[in-house]
């Protein structure tokens, strides 16, 4: 992938064949059967996806400060092979065969509690079906996650086979922004936690920069100009994937209300996504493994400058 490929322009590593394999010795086999063969597939995908390998090195290398080595560079893909394995076994069987400790839950739970709805910002770092499976200790409370099904159609099949509930509580990110934001809506309405990842836009979308690992990277204004529309409190999340079977979920206050003033838009953007960036930064610094953005995060393209119609959203969205 060159800096002028977008992320969006990758295709979903492996099929629906492959991933029915991965499934079927996952849930006949075992988890340690299934764990042992992530290996070969890890190295197979090391060896075949080029731009995703270049830009891990390139990633680490601003993690760690100096060149990455082979080894990190497959631990990396290894890492994310491990978590996107766990999804299986975290949808047929929760949290049975993990160790998920939790911290910040209190902030959810007063939330949840005052029966307004919440947003849920995460990003591409560690698992977020380990949320989902925090979220089932609260069966009183439904989640609503917002996921692009057509980025990786075989993966969304498989899970939504496994668990055919999910599908009725995904928010497809591939429709239209209105659609997208009247479906927000109706989920805060009925008191539903909405999550969304926010730290990667997608070709439409408008970006804007923030300091992040040494330099500016781009980041989506849409999930605070739903904030902003919705008028929920915000959280952000971390599911960090900690080795073995180990994983850590990490809520932290973000904005009890997001204000956006119509006249301070740009000032009040850059301020929310600066905070938003710096406690992904520390989080990456705790976790370096589990950020799971497999491109040049900051040269992606930008394949328009229009604003995803969200941004007017505030005018005509209703909570």
């Amino acid at each position: 992938m060159t800096t002028k490929e977008h992320w969006q322009d990758r295709p979903e590593g492996g099929g629906f064949f492959a991933m029915w394999i991965i499934r079927t010795i996952a849930l006949y086999g075992g988890r340690g059967l299934a764990r042992a063969c992530l290996y070969p597939i890890t190295l197979y995908f090391y060896l075949r996806r080029k731009p995703e390998r270049l830009a891990s090195r390139q990633y680490l290398q601003r993690v760690f400060g100096k060149p990455a080595t082979m080894r990190q560079v497959f631990h990396h893909m290894h890492s994310y092979a491990a978590t996107s394995l766990d999804r299986i076994f975290l949808l047929a069987r929760g949290e049975s065969l993990f160790e998920i400790e939790t911290e910040g839950l209190e902030l959810l739970d007063a939330c949840i509690d005052r029966g307004h709805g919440v947003l849920l910002f995460g990003s591409h770092q560690g698992s977020f079906e380990a949320l989902r499976a925090v979220g089932a200790r609260r069966p009183d409370m439904s989640i609503r996650v917002v996921l692009d099904k057509q980025k990786t159609p075989a993966m969304t099949r498989l899970l939504e086979d496994l668990a055919p509930d999910i599908g009725a509580n995904v928010i497809d990110a591939s429709k239209d922004g209105t659609s997208i934001a009247l479906a927000m809506a109706e989920a805060c309405r009925s008191g539903a936690m909405v999550a969304m990842l926010a730290d990667r836009g997608r070709g439409h979308e408008s970006l804007r920069h923030a300091e992040f690992l040494g330099s500016p990277a781009p980041f989506p204004i849409s999930p605070w100009l739903l904030a902003h529309t919705l008028q929920v409190p915000v959280i952000l999340c971390f599911g960090l994937y900690l080795g073995g079977n180990r994983y850590r979920v990490v809520f932290e206050a973000m904005a009890d209300r997001v204000e956006i003033p119509r006249k301070q838009r740009g000032p009040a953007l850059d301020a929310l996504i600066t905070r938003y960036a710096q406690r992904l930064e520390h989080y990456v610094h705790v976790a370096p493994y589990n950020w799971f953005n497999f491109y040049d995060f900051w040269q992606q393209d930008v394949r328009g400058t229009a604003v995803h119609d969200v941004a007017t959203l505030g005018e005509r969205v209703e909570v």
